[in-house]
C-alpha cells in the first residue's frame, strides 16, 4: 500500500532538503507533503491523512505538539517523529509521552532520519489496515485497489469514473462492476462517503465554515454537500458540528 509522509518545519532548507533527500534515496513513500507552519500541517493532516509525520517542535501558528493534539482529536494516529532544538528538549519529551515514536536533535543527518522512517514504516505501516476504504476484500483486486488509492488521494478534486478507468486501462463499465462487487456501492456513493468522512474531521475542529469545508472535500455546491451529508450521517452538518461541541 502507498505510504504517505508529512514533513512540517518552518525552515525551508531543512524541510525541502529532507523531502528531496528522501525522494532521491527511496521510493518507499508514495506521497510526501510539506508544511511550513503548524496550521498548514494540520490542514494537510486532515486533508491527506498521512501515515507518518516528521514534526518540528517550534513552528509559527501551531507547534508540533498542537499538530499531534489535533491529530488525536480527529481520530488520526500517524506515526510521528520529532525534530527538536537543544533548548526545546522538554517539548520533545512531552511529545514522546504523547505518542511520538522517536526524536532527533537539530542539526540531524537526513540519512539518519530516513533510516528511522524506513524502520517505522516496516514496524507500523506494514500491519496498519487502510481505514475508510472498505474491507480487505476489495484490496484483493488490483484494479479496485488502485481505484481506491486514487480516490483516497484525489477525493477533493473533480473525479469521474471514466477518468479513473482510463488511468487503469479498463472500461468504465467494468470498473463500475468491480467497485459494486467489492465495495457494495457505486463509484459516486463511495466517493461521497470518503468526502463526508473528511468533512466530519473539519466540522469537529470547528474553525471553517460549512461552504469552506464543502469546497475542501470536493463539493462545489454547499446545498448538495448538506444533502449528501444528511443522507450519509443522518443529520445536517450544522447539527453534527453542534454535537461535536457538546
Amino acid at each position: 500500500m502507498p505510504v504517505k509522509l508529512l514533513i512540517a518545519d518552518d525552515e525551508d532548507v531543512i524541510r525541502s532538503g529532507l523531502a528531496k533527500y528522501i525522494k532521491l534515496h527511496t521510493d518507499r513513500f508514495t506521497y510526501i507533503y510539506e508544511a511550513e507552519n503548524g496550521q498548514e500541517a494540520i490542514d494537510l493532516l486532515l486533508l491527506h491523512q498521512p501515515d507518518i509525520m516528521v514534526l518540528d517542535m517550534q513552528m509559527p501558528l501551531k507547534s508540533g505538539l498542537d499538530v499531534m493534539r489535533e491529530a488525536a482529536k480527529a481520530g488520526l494516529s500517524p506515526v510521528t517523529v520529532i525534530l527538536s532544538g537543544y533548548d526545546e528538549f522538554k517539548y520533545a519529551q512531552e511529545a514522546l509521552k504523547f505518542g511520538a515514536k522517536d526524536y532527533f536533535l537539530k542539526p540531524a543527518r537526513a540519512a539518519d532520519i530516513l533510516n528511522c522512517l524506513n524502520h517505522l514504516a516496516d514496524e507500523y505501516i506494514g500491519v496498519k489496515e487502510q481505514t475508510g476504504s472498505g474491507s480487505s476484500m476489495e484490496l484483493s483486486n488490483p484494479f479496485v485497489r488502485e481505484a481506491v488509492e486514487h480516490i483516497m488521494e484525489h477525493y477533493s478534486e473533480e473525479l469521474t469514473l471514466s477518468e479513473i478507468a482510463e488511468k487503469l486501462g479498463i472500461s468504465a463499465g467494468y470498473l463500475s462492476t468491480l467497485l459494486n462487487q467489492s465495495l457494495g456501492c457505486g463509484f459516486t456513493d463511495y466517493l461521497n462517503r470518503i468526502r463526508i468522512e473528511r468533512a466530519c474531521c473539519y466540522l469537529e475542529h470547528n474553525y471553517l465554515k460549512n461552504y469552506e469545508i464543502a469546497y475542501k472535500v470536493g463539493f462545489r455546491d454547499e446545498k448538495y454537500f448538506s444533502k449528501v451529508f444528511k443522507k450519509i450521517k443522518g443529520m445536517s452538518p450544522k447539527d453534527y458540528r453542534k454535537k461535536g461541541a457538546e
